[in-house]
């Protein structure tokens, strides 16, 4: 069934009150297909469950929301499985799918909020692992042709908090299933992340006290968007050259980093906006939260348009201040 001029808010982490002239839920690939070609020369867009990104704006066209569902195991031998998984499923639901399976790969991910369809176009990742160690392929819709495509992890061109599906391929097709390879005990485990070291302190390193560490230093730090709105971390880790590094090592001896591939170095966002001064910062109805300098939060009455000034405030200051240049790491809409 198709609404008529819906409010957004419920169906968006940062509580923007954007409207949408046609509303749509997506139950499976024929529906998709369907409600695509009843949209004719109007507008449309999918959203999964709105966790990252940004309303700036009421839409004058079609929302549909990924609702199909579904975790099947399609291959099987004595060491792993290859699991489907249907995009609307709950990211986090899926984590805790497979620790009840006792399968491990994507126990350091747990928490993390959205679908199992945009996982893929984000490369999402937490504690040291991302979400292309565990892929193996999705299949999309093409929009243009309205046919099928498999994507294999080679084809994606995953890095950091990106893919071919956030790039060349926005906007042209529909992710509607997404397969990963997960492993059986023994497990091969990721605890190098320095924070979940520390949390799993005195504890054995399985799978489930991995995933309950990594689920309690995320409740720590990141707001429950069900009491203040917000989409995560807003911007992404800035990666620089070795010598703009020297350079701000020179002038900052305190300045945290992580050594990247071909001699890249990555500075954690949240540093440079607490220099600023403006981690726990209040401008009307948005502001700044005060234990995760990433996370930009609603009040309660802030617009979209709010959220992104404030934003875009921050990534002047980071530019004048350091010579970096900040990315979003939420979508705009």
């Amino acid at each position: 069934m198709i609404k008529q001029n819906i409010s957004l808010k419920k169906y968006n982490t940062f509580g923007i009150d954007a409207k949408t002239r046609f509303f749509s839920e997506i139950l499976n690939e024929k529906d998709l297909i369907e409600k695509i070609k009843k949209c004719k020369k109007t507008p449309f867009r999918i959203l999964g469950e709105g966790s990252n990104i940004l309303l700036t704006k009421d839409y004058k066209g079609y929302t549909f929301i990924i609702k199909n569902k579904g975790i099947n195991i399609i291959q099987e031998n004595e060491s792993e499985i290859v699991v489907e998984v249907q995009a609307g499923e709950n990211w986090h639901n899926f984590v805790l799918w497979a620790l009840e399976k006792n399968y491990a790969g994507i126990e350091n991910l747990a928490f993390i909020p959205g679908t199992v369809g945009a996982a893929p176009i984000q490369n999402i990742g937490a504690y040291g692992v991302e979400l292309k160690t565990v892929f193996k392929s999705c299949r999309a819709l093409e929009i243009e042709t309205l046919t099928f495509k498999i994507f294999k992890k080679e084809d994606c061109d995953f890095e950091y908090r990106s893919s071919i599906f956030k790039k060349q391929f926005k906007e042209k097709i529909i992710i509607t299933s997404v397969c990963f390879v997960l492993h059986k005990p023994p497990h091969k485990i990721n605890t190098d992340y320095d924070p979940l070291k520390n949390a799993l302190k005195g504890k054995k390193n399985t799978i489930q006290n991995i995933a309950n560490a990594v689920i309690n230093v995320r409740k720590s730090k990141l707001p429950d968007p069900s009491k203040i709105g917000n989409s995560g971390s807003f911007f992404k880790n800035p990666i620089i050259n070795k010598d703009k590094f020297l350079e701000l090592k020179n002038k900052y001896p305190d300045i945290p980093n992580f050594f990247e591939p071909y001699n890249k170095i990555k500075i954690p966002a949240a540093w440079l906006i607490e220099k600023i001064g403006y981690k726990g910062k209040r401008f009307g109805h948005a502001g700044i939260h005060n234990k995760q300098a990433l996370v930009i939060v609603n009040y309660g009455n802030a617009e979209g348009s709010d959220i992104l000034m404030l934003a875009n405030q921050i990534k002047e200051k980071i530019l004048i201040h350091f010579g970096i240049k900040l990315e979003f790491e939420v979508n705009l809409f």
